[in-house]
């Protein structure tokens, strides 16, 4: 690499790879990703485009990596074979490559069908919760802070962090996340999700599939993911650095402590 003076540099660059999800033997899509969960990433997938609405739908998750190796662009493939007695539908190929973008969108059926199905637990967080979760991301040695060009989702219970990821996308993040949760069997309702992505609509609908009644940026909302984020009675907080944040909705799950703010006298 060059710098800006025209000196050569050594930097770090992450490795984006091709993942093509198989369900059934049936080719339903391609993830562009960094490769560290793959496991948890097509189990989160499925999940969170209501394509399997239980973990033990699955009899196995078979990921091979050397079938892309040497070909730049080739896709590993991700194999999920289903159970029996599941009886999925499984949809037809979608026929296109999620890229590294911000904006994955859904591949599968209106998520907007089932979001008044959502019923979200009467849970709370405290302001010094929140500014503990911040401070433990801000510590968490990352793959942004050597390279950049990834995105960074968390899990927290309190200040105690359970599960961080980074992915080339924010939604391979939080896929990745939810699948995880989905394996071990963790439920969402006394947790927070973190994201250093802003705040789309998928992205609040995916917090509240997982169970997850607080959802906290670094960035900021878009009118629709507010929008939802008030319908579902979520909590959505961004701008969130150091001790600074906006509440953008459900301002009664955060138990304020403005005193946290005061300058030591």
């Amino acid at each position: 690499m060059v710098n800006e003076l025209g000196e050569r540099s050594a930097s770090q660059i992450p490795a984006e790879r091709a993942l093509t999800l198989y369900l059934d033997k049936k080719e339903l899509v391609t993830l562009m990703t960094l490769g560290a969960a793959p496991e948890w990433l097509a189990l989160g997938f499925l999940r969170n485009q209501n394509l399997i609405t239980s973990v033990d739908q699955i009899e196995s998750i078979t990921v091979d990596w050397s079938i892309g190796e040497g070909e730049v662009g080739e896709p590993g493939v991700a194999a999920v074979k289903s159970r029996l007695d599941a009886d999925l539908t499984v949809p037809p190929s979608a026929d296109r490559v999620v890229t590294t973008g911000c904006g994955q969108g859904s591949v599968f059926g209106d998520l907007m069908q089932h979001i008044d199905r959502i019923q979200l637990p009467p849970a709370q967080v405290t302001q010094a919760e929140l500014y503990g979760l911040v401070n433990a991301i801000r510590l968490q040695e990352t793959t942004y802070k050597s390279s950049g060009s990834v995105h960074a989702c968390a899990l927290f219970q309190g200040e105690e962090m359970l599960m961080f990821v980074e992915d080339v996308g924010r939604h391979n993040a939080v896929d990745t996340i939810a699948g995880w949760m989905w394996m071990h069997d963790v439920r969402g309702e006394d947790k927070v999700f973190y994201t250093t992505g802003r705040l789309t609509s998928e992205m609040v609908i995916k917090s509240a599939q997982m169970g997850v009644p607080v959802i906290v940026s670094r960035s900021g909302i878009t009118q629709m993911g507010r929008d939802l984020a008030e319908r579902l009675g979520l909590c959505a907080i961004g701008r969130a650095t150091h001790k600074r944040f906006l509440c953008f909705s459900a301002p009664e799950r955060l138990i304020w402590q403005p005193e946290l703010n005061k300058s030591p006298s």
